[in-house]
Order: structure tokens, then sequence, then C-alpha cells
């Protein structure tokens, strides 16, 4: 089992910046990309950015050039630096761990004020 748990979110102007954090614990060693994730109340949840074990990262194209997703395996989390933020990025956004198995964090709202 994996758990995660997401930290950074919050509200900020347009334009601004933030970091999310999340912690995975567990089965560290069975993970074999991470992922952020994002929904908002009517709409599936979309994919924001993805890396792998090997570091090879993805992203949405909404989000491409403002968001960048790094890993720290020192510390088992991954990130997810957040600038240039619009209206539009406000969501709940989700960390997600990839194994034979699908893991999901609690979430962590991001509001986007114009």
């Amino acid at each position: 089992q994996v758990q995660l748990v997401e930290s950074g979110g919050g509200l900020v102007s347009a334009g601004g910046s933030l970091r999310l954090s999340c912690a995975a614990s567990g089965s560290i060693s069975s993970i074999y990309g991470m992922g952020w994730y994002r929904q908002v109340p009517g709409k599936q949840r979309e994919l924001v950015a993805t890396i792998t074990s090997g570091g090879s990262t993805n992203y949405a194209d909404s989000v491409k050039g403002r968001f960048t997703i790094s890993r720290d395996n020192a510390k088992n989390t991954v990130y997810l630096q957040m600038n240039s933020l619009k209206p539009e990025d406000t969501a709940v956004y989700y960390c997600r761990a990839f194994t034979l198995y699908n893991y999901w964090g609690q979430g962590t709202q991001v509001t986007v004020s114009s």
C-alpha cells in the first residue's frame, strides 16, 4: 500500500505562484511514476503532469511552460511548481502514485482569483 499526503494549496491572485507537495509513504519501491491531476465540480479529473521514476515528464498542453513537476527521491516527495497562475487553474489538485494499483491523495484546493 502507498499513502499520499498533499500540501501547499491555497488562494493566490492571477499571475502568482504556488508549489504543491506530495509526500509518499508505504510501499515506495513499488512506485514507477507519480502525477498531479485536477478536478473542478461537474467535470472529469484531468491530467496536469506526470513524472516517471527515471525523471521523464509529461504535461497537459494547458500548463506547459507554466508548471513544473519534479521529485526528491530522498524525501519520497513530488512537487508541482505552478507559475503564472490563471483563474482557470482553480481546482482541487490530486497526487497519484502509479504502481500495480493506483493510489490517490486526498486533494488540495487551489483557488486563483482574477
